[in-house]
């Protein structure tokens, strides 16, 4: 059945529709903001797995080059591998969607979202969660929907709902949230250190916004939702889960009393596997159940003592935040480097310079455009103690490096003040609970050992949340169970003066605005106790660069000069790189960057630029060239490119009745500039610099005298 939506939100039509395209889907939306347009399909497997323990959910985004007018680039002129935008998009509606589909439900589960068309102002993102919230809600596949997210930006103070792209270039905040009618579920973002109130007035007002999205979804799902599927319930054995807790209860309690992550996992197998040996021979081919019934003790017990003793299994309160240790200076040959120890989670972080070649060319949908700063994670298997391929960065190396990077990205200096292209590489080294807050920490501080002058230092928390029935408890730095097992993983980084990166999932259906003011505060609590620890190490950043890095020196010059530096075919530029082993960039706008670690070959660049680029003046004298004889005189090039006439009358005091009495072709003459005219034309006198030459001192009066002091 055909239905369409049409609303005006916030300043822009937006419309929904269902039943036109992809009807053999299960569900199927078609959503339209400005105009940008994505279409979202879900669709469930009618088989269930019953083998499995977890919602086997798949999420798709995919950004279609016509959708902004461009065919692929490559060989093969096709859509290619996910580009980090589309990664980060599926995790933002996987996250979003996630808890909110029916327990028990085991079976394949796909979203794909599809740009089909963009203006290139209207985010596809917000579109794709609209879209895949009501997919899910008319299609038949059990979800607790609605839900639907908004992007927030504050311009001139004022709080914008889905801001365009110009206007988040003016924004001060960039947070995405996606929320239930009574709760938010996700939240991803960052802001350029905003205090924890103005935070909180930005999720406030992102969750007052998606109402009416929530009211109109209900409306569709009422008017052609389908009828949704059983869900089999997942019953348990009541005798078996006693019997398990019989047989394990007092080694489950000492093996969960064990500090140390890896010597707690062992202790813990080896309690299940003596479980098993029992148990089974009262309970014969039940061993999946066994499995499971001891899974689901081992987790009782772990929140009823978080809910009940406001202990932890590392013997913890609920606030405090595990010892730090900090080290600077870890590597040589390194830019930058900081060893981040929290508890058993550690970073290497390593920070590295370069020039404008280095920046990295984004060719996204929404437009072209370059990064100066980049952060990359990188967590190998080693860091838990497991053996697996090295592969490739997959989804959550992606994403927690974008988190990360948006943490630092706003106490990097700008580019008039720091002419550099900076790169982060976090390489977790051990993990048990929050290696992104580890990679902001160790990546503010390699920031600093490299003398990045950063605005101010960056820490990160990651928050935990326990709910059972009423009672709940809020933790600070949680650990690998504790996120595991827990309700919600919330991660929070800035300065001393606010907040700059925020990122919430949950595993209930939602958390309320009680419950995120806590979180947030006793965050802010947390990051300034690690920011104290940190200022033991390294305070700001290092006055000089590391002896390693290359110093830019940024010059100005007028843009119709540009092609001089270049020269024909670029002929000119290598010749300055290849005689002094410099690395050149040369901008529109004029800004000449020479970067080398030799400060003599780059103080000899900046000359041969500055020859290049350097204009006459009247009053000054100039060794030059002469290149063309005339009947009145002699044309002298001054400057590279620049020349000017020696009328005969002027070339020496006396009369002098032909020019090449005095001068030839080839000849270096010294010549003063008498005149610049309005079209440019300069008039040269050998004559005036003769006799300035006789004035001075420590001059000769030959044409092969000194150069004068201003000459160049």
């Amino acid at each position: 059945m055909l239905k369409k939506i049409e609303i005006d939100f916030y300043g822009r039509p937006l419309s929904v529709e269902v039943g036109r395209m992809a009807k053999q889907a299960d569900g199927a939306a078609l959503v339209r903001y400005g105009e940008t347009v994505v279409l979202v399909t879900a669709v469930a497997a009618k088989e269930l797995k019953a083998d499995l323990d977890f919602f086997p959910l798949t999420v798709d985004y995919q950004e279609k080059t016509f959708a902004a007018g461009k065919i692929p680039g490559g060989f093969f002129k096709r859509e290619g591998r996910p580009s980090e935008k589309e990664i980060l998009t599926c995790r933002l509606i996987d996250r979003s969607i996630r808890p909110l589909f029916a327990d028990g439900l085991r079976c394949e589960t796909q979203i794909i979202a599809t740009v089909l068309s963009t203006d290139k102002e209207n985010d596809p993102d917000v579109v794709a969660m609209l879209g895949a919230s009501v997919a899910l809600e008319v299609s038949d596949i059990p979800f607790n929907g609605p839900l639907a997210g908004v992007r927030i930006g504050r311009v001139d103070g004022k709080w914008v709902i889905n801001p365009t792209q110009t206007q988040l270039r003016e924004s001060d905040v960039d947070i995405f949230l996606s929320g239930s009618r009574d709760a938010i579920v996700m939240v991803e973002g960052g802001a350029r250190t905003l205090p924890e109130d103005l935070i909180l007035e930005a999720l406030f007002f992102g969750h007052d916004a998606i109402q009416t999205l929530l009211k109109y979804q209900e409306e569709l799902k009422r008017e052609v939702g389908k009828t949704k599927r059983p869900v089999p319930l997942v019953e348990t054995d009541k005798t078996l889960g006693k019997r398990v807790e019989e047989l394990a209860r007092e080694k489950l309690l000492a093996a969960m009393a064990v500090a140390e992550k890896l010597e707690r996992y062992k202790r813990l197998d080896e309690v299940k596997a003596e479980l098993l040996t029992q148990a089974l021979l009262e309970f014969p081919e039940r061993k999946k159940e066994i499995k499971s019934a001891f899974g689901e003790l081992k987790r009782n017990y772990f929140r009823r003592q978080i809910v009940m003793d406001r202990r932890r299994i590392d013997g913890r309160g609920l606030k405090d935040v595990r010892p730090i240790t900090c080290e600077v200076e870890i590597l040589p040959r390194t830019h930058g480097s900081a060893l981040f120890t929290r508890g058993e989670t550690q970073a290497l972080v390593v920070t590295t310079l370069g020039t404008t070649s280095d920046e990295q060319k984004i060719d996204a949908l929404m437009g072209e455009h370059y990064k100066k700063f980049m952060l990359h994670y990188n967590f190998p298997p080693f860091s838990v103690g497991e053996v697996k391929f090295l592969r490739g960065p997959g989804r959550r190396e992606i994403g927690h490096g974008a988190l990360a990077e948006r943490a630092l990205l706003s106490v990097i200096p700008p580019e008039e003040e720091f002419p550099y292209t900076v790169r982060i590489v976090s390489e977790v080294l051990e993990s048990n609970g929050s290696t992104s807050m580890a990679t902001v920490c160790g990546g503010s501080l390699s920031l600093m050992d490299a003398g990045v002058p950063i605005t101010a230092p960056v820490a990160g928390i990651a928050m935990g949340l326990i709910r059972e029935g009423e009672q709940v408890r809020i933790l600070s730095d949680i650990l690998g169970d504790e996120d595991h097992l827990g309700d919600m993983d919330f991660k929070v980084a800035g300065t001393r003066e606010g907040v700059t990166a925020l990122q919430m999932d949950i595993k209930i259906s939602g958390v309320t605005r009680e419950v995120m003011r806590e979180a947030l505060y006793q965050a802010r609590e947390g990051r300034l106790h690690i920011l104290d620890v940190m200022g033991g190490t390294i305070q700001e950043a290092r006055r000089e660069l590391s002896g390693h890095a290359p110093r830019i020196i940024t010059l100005k010059v007028k843009p119709e000069k540009i092609r001089e530096i270049i020269g024909p075919g670029g002929k000119v530029i290598r010749g300055i790189v290849q005689e002094t082993g410099v690395k050149m960039d040369v901008e529109d706008d004029g800004t000449v960057m020479i970067a080398s670690n030799d400060e003599a070959a780059s103080r000899r660049a900046v000359e041969m630029v500055q020859r290049i680029t350097a204009e006459a003046e009247i009053g000054k004298i100039y060794r030059g060239t002469v290149r063309k004889i005339m009947d009145f005189g002699a044309f002298v090039e001054i400057l590279p490119g620049t020349d000017g006439l020696v009328h005969i009358s002027q070339l020496a005091p006396e009369r002098v009745h032909r020019v090449t009495d005095v001068l030839n072709e080839g000849d270096e003459v010294m010549v003063k500039v008498l005149e610049i005219d309005r079209q440019g034309k300069i008039k040269l006198s050998r004559k005036e610099a003769m006799a300035e030459g006789a004035k001075s001192p420590s001059s000769r009066s030959s044409r092969e005298s000194d150069e004068p002091p201003s000459g160049r």
